[in-house]
């Protein structure tokens, strides 16, 4: 039996004119319909809406927990297999001896900033500091809460979360896009990554169902990570001294949910509407300086030494438990406030929903990690892709983390920092560092951390709503109408909006749930057809029959 050349060629109906003029109609209609519906939900019937989401995610930690375990550590094992694998190792996401367009260093930049770089404000001080409390072990009584002898295991799990798994999602969903739309000439969108899969089917229904799945679980990832940022903005905003924002909890109010939702989507949309050269460009460089400012001055001025040995250590560790945590699920007896009960719980609110929330923010770090990784191998994909940026996160938890738990063990704190809500931890640390020096650098640190959010958040935002755009026209990255830019800038306010107001950051957590496993579905798939594609392009390699099918400046060949 001969072998065939792959297909290269997968027409999506687009609209010819009218409103929807260069988009698909099935995808973005039924998209719109379905947020428009979470939206309406939440905002009139917010105490329903609270409860039956409740309810919808004990539901899914009970039947789909091992789903999300294991799918992980499956995106974690194709991933080094394709990069190890010789045959797919070498296989350039571009034409053969095409170059890739960005340096190494800006490579891993932006892949970095795309993929957590709002998080690490958030959850570096935050995440090693909840764990400092309590993980599996101090449930079990291995480890004292808030005790020396839990420090190791705090850095375990926080590496565990933001490490070799987050990126493995990313990764697969980014080789995917990447290597057919760079080595076929299919459209830059989810569908196209099946193909070796469903062949000329995903033209149709199937594949128009197939983006549907990636635009909701793109809202409702990114609506996820503005949630958390909307709660910090607040308590930032609050911290230099504007009130009426927070209430006596903690959390944000109505008032302070609105201001920061109005600040930060107004900031994104109107970025958005300048494309990508101009708005996303520039606020990228603002973030990176003072990103590498404020670290600095963690590494410096924090818990140096105890930071540079939760680094190394917690590495180590972190690598001789992988194995062991990538596949073990808790199992609950549902005895309540038994310890299977009380582990089950915990994964549920740790692990499972990260890899939830890592996989409903693949579509949009993931295209956004084909458009920059052109003329790269897979195997200096991959590695670039998952080992860089975890390293990164790393440090952040390392230093800014250890400092807190530093401060904490040594009793200079005095639970400051422990108390704080997660989005004020990392302004209580600060202030309580430079307040005895001089009240003015606390107040400046927290408008720096401030500005530093909202540029993080703007640039989430506009990217996943340019995003959203390409998915919706078929994967053509070009200008997209106005009109549209407007209604995904307003629709993710109101995700947002509705949900924190229905249930806080616990209602965007299930929705985003919910919306990330079918989501997870696709991306199984996808590392089945990148496989296939890949042993089948090596049988097409050895028999000289040409695998890729663009040439190098990617315009379909002849």
């Amino acid at each position: 039996m001969s072998i065939q050349p792959p297909l290269s060629d997968l027409p999506i109906k687009t609209a010819d004119s009218g409103f929807y003029r260069g988009f698909s109609v099935n995808v973005a209609v039924v998209s719109k319909i379905i947020i428009s519906v979470l939206v309406v939900w939440c905002i009139v019937w917010p105490t329903q809406a609270g409860t039956v989401l409740g309810n919808w995610n004990s539901v899914i930690l009970d039947l789909f927990a091992a789903w999300y375990i294991w799918v992980v550590a499956a995106f974690i094992i194709v991933c080094l297999g394709l990069a190890l694998w010789p045959t797919s190792g070498r296989m350039k996401l571009g034409a053969d001896g095409e170059k890739p367009e960005f340096s190494n260093f800006s490579w891993f930049s932006m892949m970095f900033g795309a993929g957590i770089g709002v998080g690490m404000l958030t959850w570096a001080v935050a995440e090693p500091v909840a764990h400092f409390k309590n993980n599996p072990s101090v449930i079990q009584g291995l480890t004292t809460a808030q005790g020396a002898d839990n420090v190791r295991e705090a850095y375990i799990w926080s590496f565990l979360h933001w490490g070799l798994g987050a990126w493995a999602c990313y990764a697969i969903a980014g080789l995917a896009l990447a290597f057919f739309s760079y080595r076929r000439g299919l459209p830059l969108t989810i569908r196209s990554s099946l193909t070796p899969l469903f062949g000329k089917a995903l033209s149709g229904p199937l594949g128009h169902l197939i983006d549907i799945v990636a635009v909701v679980a793109t809202i409702l990832g990114v609506a996820q990570t503005l949630g958390f940022g909307v709660e910090q903005f607040v308590a930032g905003l609050t911290r230099i001294g504007i009130g009426g924002l927070m209430n006596a909890d903690g959390g944000a109010t109505t008032l302070g949910i609105v201001v920061a939702l109005l600040v930060i989507m107004g900031a994104s949309t109107a970025s958005a509407l300048s494309g990508v050269g101009k708005g996303i460009k520039w606020l990228s460089n603002i973030n990176m300086v003072l990103s590498i400012f404020l670290l600095s001055f963690l590494i410096i001025f924090g818990a140096t030494w105890f930071g540079a040995t939760a680094f190394f250590v917690g590495i180590w560790d972190y690598l001789i438990a992988l194995p062991w945590l990538s596949f073990n699920v808790y199992q609950s007896d549902g005895v309540e406030g038994s310890v299977p009960f009380l582990l089950a719980q915990w994964q549920g609110w740790w692990p499972v929903f990260y890899w939830a929330w890592w996989i409903a923010f693949a579509p949009f770090v993931g295209l956004f990690l084909a458009r920059i990784s052109r003329g790269r191998s897979i195997r200096e994909f991959v590695l670039g892709a998952m080992i860089v940026p975890s390293l990164m996160c790393f440090v952040w938890f390392a230093w800014a983390g250890g400092t807190a738990i530093d401060l904490e063990l040594n009793g200079s704190a005095g639970g400051l920092i422990l108390d704080a809500p997660n989005g004020d931890k990392i302004f209580a640390m600060t202030e309580f560092m430079l307040a005895p020096i001089a009240e003015a650098l606390a107040w400046a640190m927290a408008v720096l951390i401030v500005v530093l959010l909202m540029t993080f958040l703007v640039t989430s935002a506009d990217s996943a709503v340019l995003i959203v755009n390409t998915i919706n026209a078929a994967g053509d990255e070009g200008p997209k109408a106005r009109p549209h830019i407007l209604f995904w800038g307003a629709a993710l306010a109101l995700v947002v909006g509705g949900l924190l107001i229905s249930g806080g950051t616990g209602a965007i957590q299930t929705a985003m749930v919910i919306g990330a496993l079918p989501f997870s579905v696709v991306m199984a798939l996808m590392c089945i057809s990148l496989i296939k594609a890949c042993f089948n392009d090596g049988r097409r390699e050895r028999a000289g029959v040409d695998a890729v099918t663009v040439d190098p400046v990617g315009t379909p060949a002849e």
